[in-house]
Formats: structure tokens, sequence, C-alpha cells
């Protein structure tokens, strides 16, 4: 793989990763549309780690405070601020986990990867983040986080599975759905992505374990990198400009996208 794909792979999954727009669907759609080379599972897990890291480092006090309060989650225990968090992550990520062993054990994962596919979910999951992004009520923050919610959330993290769905897309629409305020949604989104990386990039690792050589190795270490520097970028533009904007921007890309995508696939 070229240097060029190579860092092009790495900033397109940094840049959407976290942007509801889909970051499995343009990585899916780059070597169809372009004739590239797949990067191949490898170069995923990278990528997937740079994106990890990223959004560990953006919201570091939350993900400390979580990592304080696992001790006390083994044992049982969930009476602190911590341990309610530690908690409520474990509730969301196990619809995921669930949904994503059943895709990969019967094959449908594979069937998941055409344009029509991936130009309907942005296209249908882009209007369904608008229209409750419109219409929810802003009356939740993220303290107020339940377990009830985070299952709930968890649903809508396990839909986006499907490629062009998005992950943060659909989370922060179950958020906005449930009435939590669309910086509130964003945040719980992106600490729900966490476990959920971990997860998928254990699951990817396991198929390519013992495969690597030293250019693999080389190739990995410089698409996390700047797998890393894009999703921090994208992370901070999206968290400062929910501030003053909404989603909109988000879903006319959305929109537009998967008309495009829609046309070609169909042409």
């Amino acid at each position: 793989m070229s240097l060029f794909q190579l860092i092009l792979v790495a900033l397109i999954q940094g840049l959407t990763e976290f942007l509801p727009v889909s970051s499995s669907g343009h990585l899916i759609l780059l070597p169809s549309l372009t004739g590239m080379q797949d990067q191949g599972q490898a170069i995923d897990v990278a990528v997937h780690i740079g994106t990890l890291f990223a959004v560990i480092l953006f919201f570091w006090a939350d993900v400390r405070i979580a990592a304080g309060g696992m001790g006390r989650l083994v044992r049982g225990k969930v009476d602190t601020q911590g341990a309610r968090l530690a908690f409520h992550l474990a509730i969301a990520t196990i619809p995921v986990v669930i949904f994503g062993l059943i895709l990969k054990l019967t094959g449908i994962d594979a069937l998941l990867r055409s344009v029509a596919l991936i130009g309907w979910t942005m296209l249908i999951f882009g209007l369904v983040l608008y229209w409750v992004d419109q219409k929810g009520a802003t009356m939740k923050t993220a303290p107020d986080w339940s377990t009830k919610d985070a299952f709930i959330m968890g649903l809508w993290q396990a839909i986006a599975l499907i490629p062009g769905t998005s992950r943060s897309g659909a989370t922060i629409s179950g958020a906005r759905q449930l009435g939590y305020a669309r910086e509130d949604a964003a945040k719980l989104s992106m600490l729900m992505s966490i476990p959920t990386i971990i997860a998928s990039g254990a699951v990817l690792g396991a198929d390519v374990l013992g495969t690597a050589d030293m250019q693999l190795a080389k190739d990995s270490a410089i698409a996390a990198a700047f797998a890393f520097v894009a999703a921090l970028l994208a992370l901070s533009l999206m968290m400062r400009l929910l501030k003053s904007v909404s989603f909109t921007p988000y879903v006319i890309y959305r929109v537009f996208l998967g008309i495009a995508l829609l046309a070609f696939a169909y042409s």
C-alpha cells in the first residue's frame, strides 16, 4: 500500500469516526469507488487504535472517573459516580457485542458492503438524525444517564453495525430522542465508543494475529498516528460547534452523499 493511500485511509477514519457520517461507510466506499487496494484488517485495527487514544485523551476526565469506579463495579457495587458510569458503559456495549458476533459468525457482515446499501443507510439515518435533533427535548444532561437509557442507546449502537448508519450518528440520535441536550448526547456517544472500539479492535486483531511483518507494523504505526491526530481535530471541532449549531450540517452532507451513492449504484 502506498504512503498516500495509507494516510488517506487514516485521515478518513480519524475524521469520520466521531462525526455522525459513518467511518465504516467511507472506508468501504474508498476502494469501491476509486479502485484502490483494500487496506486490510491490520490497518483497520491500527486506525481504530489511533481513534481510541484520541477519544480517551479528549474525554480523559470522564475516562479517569469510569476507570476509578471499575474496582467497585467488579466487587458488585454501583454506588459511586465512577462505578455507575462504568456500569452504564458496559450495559450500552452489550447489544453491539451480541449483534456484532451474530453478523460475524453468520457471515452476514460480508454482505453488508454494497454501495447501494450505504447510500440508503446514509440517507435514511441522516434524516432520522435531523428529525430527532429538531424534535428532541433537551431536559437531560450526561449526569442523568440511567441504566435504561444506556441500554436503549446500546440498541441504537448495535444498529450502526450496518455500514453507512454511523455509530456516533445512531447513538446521538438515540440520546436526542431520549431528551439529552446536543453536547451531552455527543459526549455520551463518544464515551460509548471506547469499549466498542476496544471490542471491535480485539476481534479484528485476533484475525490478523501472527500475520504481521515489519513493513506492516510500520504502516500500522503511521496509520494509527494520522488517525489519532485527525480524530482529535474532529472531536474538538464537533464539540465546539455544538455550542452554537445543530447537527444539520452533517445531515445535509449525509443526504447529498446518500443521493449521489444511490444514483451511482443504480445507474
